[in-house]
């Protein structure tokens, strides 16, 4: 079905969703009961996805059938665009900084990470390049499940991330980059206007009467802070998926 079809059917409603805390705990599967609540909610609006990582971590958490379970898919923060299944639009990072800036980024965030002794472990992948920003994480991608735990509860402690992004803010004060802190072991650098508002623009000829937006870390500094203060949408904060389905539930179910 078409999302212009849907929405003649469901009415003019659009429901946007972050990934990680709000339809699934960090960097785990979607639950059945999750499941089950968008396929009920999908009857009445139309849905879609906006997360800060790429595709193939929506697909894995959200299931291979994302984009058929979802009228829009929204990853890297909409910089990479599905509709109807379909890719609609694809930014590029290096196009855009050129990459005498990336590699001076890259250059002080590696330096930077090599001189963090505090931290219990270290394993690898510390910064992922995607299509639209630079994902950085002290502690490495690849650690376990129980090591991201641990990682978490150490950054709320001791401000890893908060404290390099601080320096990062000092270092590259002459380039205009947002940085977002999300989920449990890294934070986000893109350029300005690249959040998560990014895929509000794929969306604004639709002519939606309403765009709900649900999203867990909404404070300042968090990569749901943006679109969740945007005029445009009608936003909610979310604790875990499961006050994600109670809200929806109220909302739009009862």
């Amino acid at each position: 079905m078409s999302v212009a079809r849907a929405q003649r059917e469901k009415g003019n409603v659009l429901v946007l969703f972050d990934v990680d805390g709000t339809l699934t705990p960090a960097r785990k599967s979607i639950s059945d009961a999750m499941r089950t609540t968008l396929a009920k909610l999908r009857e009445k609006v139309v849905i879609g996805t906006v997360g800060g990582s790429d595709m193939d971590k929506q697909m894995e958490q959200l299931g291979s059938d994302v984009l058929t379970n979802f009228d829009y898919c929204f990853a890297e923060n909409g910089l990479v665009a599905y509709k109807n299944g379909e890719l609609i639009a694809k930014q590029s990072l290096s196009a855009h900084l050129g990459d005498d800036v990336l590699k001076r980024l890259i250059n002080f965030m590696l330096g930077y990470m090599a001189k963090i002794d505090t931290i219990p472990v270290k394993r690898g992948t510390f910064i992922e390049f995607r299509n639209g920003m630079l994902n950085v994480s002290p502690v490495g991608r690849n650690c376990s499940q129980e090591e991201r735990d641990e990682f978490e509860k150490f950054d709320m402690e001791h401000n890893i991330r908060r404290d390099f992004v601080s320096a990062l803010k000092k270092e590259f004060h002459d380039v205009d980059l947002t940085y977002s802190i999300g989920g449990q072991i890294s934070f986000d650098v893109f350029p300005n206007g690249w959040d998560k508002t990014y895929a509000l623009r794929h969306v604004e000829a639709e002519g939606f009467d309403e765009v709900h937006f649900f999203g867990d870390k909404t404070h300042e500094g968090g990569n749901d802070y943006e679109i969740y203060n945007d005029p445009r949408t009608i936003a909610h904060h979310v604790d875990s998926p499961e006050d994600t389905i109670r809200i929806l539930a109220e909302l739009f179910l009862s």
